[in-house]
């Protein structure tokens, strides 16, 4: 491992850095990224590690964020990410953000950020995950049946081979089970189910649980 399987761009900007650094916090990078998903505290310890040595470059702020909403640590989280969209202008992380707001019992604050006007911007799973963390604000306020209403869009019948479209109608299903409207549930768990190619989900199984319903529109 030597920094180099980081992306060109990533690599561009640490270019800034003399060559030792820049190569130091590349490995640390590197590693943050091949740990995220399996072990997030170590991830964690790398990227702050990385920022320590570089944290004037914006990659570097957004790897720690990413990798402190990752490792649970959502103040850090925030602070990061903030840091990194204040150098960088990007918004890509403002459903993270939002979602940090979340897990900090601000779920006010998560919805302001739902309204930011830069959540326009954002590519089409950017804009549906901000409206999944949105509805999951609206239901840490109680408020289940607005939570469903906002997923209401028309996304939820996309035929596209991606990720966000069951994670759409999975959200949409647990909303509508908060709310009391179990038939509509199953129906829409079972969707999720058909467009959750990879398995990410377990929607097959929340649908059984709920058991039979009528499965017309």
């Amino acid at each position: 491992m030597t920094g180099r399987e980081l992306d060109e761009e990533i690599r561009a900007e640490l270019s800034a850095l003399s060559g030792q650094m820049s190569a130091a916090v590349a490995r640390h990078l590197v590693m943050a990224q091949r740990l995220l998903d399996d072990e997030p505290q170590r991830a964690y310890e790398h990227a702050m590690a990385a920022r320590r040595k570089a944290g004037r470059i914006g990659v570097v702020r957004e790897a720690a964020g990413v990798a402190a909403y990752m490792a649970g640590k959502y103040a850090d989280a925030l602070a990061e990410l903030r840091a990194a969209r204040r150098m960088t202008g990007s918004a890509e992380y403002l459903p993270m953000m939002a979602d940090a707001e979340r897990g900090l019992g601000r779920p006010r604050r998560a919805l302001d950020l739902s309204h930011d006007p830069a959540v326009t911007g954002l590519d089409t799973a950017g804009r549906i995950e901000m409206l999944i963390v949105a509805a999951g604000a609206r239901r840490d306020l109680g408020d289940h049946e607005a939570a469903a209403v906002s997923l209401q869009v028309p996304e939820l019948r996309s035929t596209a081979h991606a990720e966000w479209v069951a994670r759409l109608r999975y959200a949409y299903a647990d909303a509508l089970l908060a709310a009391g409207r179990d038939k509509e549930a199953r129906r829409w768990f079972l969707r999720a189910a058909d467009a959750d190619i990879e398995g990410e989900t377990d929607a097959a199984e929340r649908a059984a649980e709920i058991g039979d319903g009528d499965s017309d529109d």
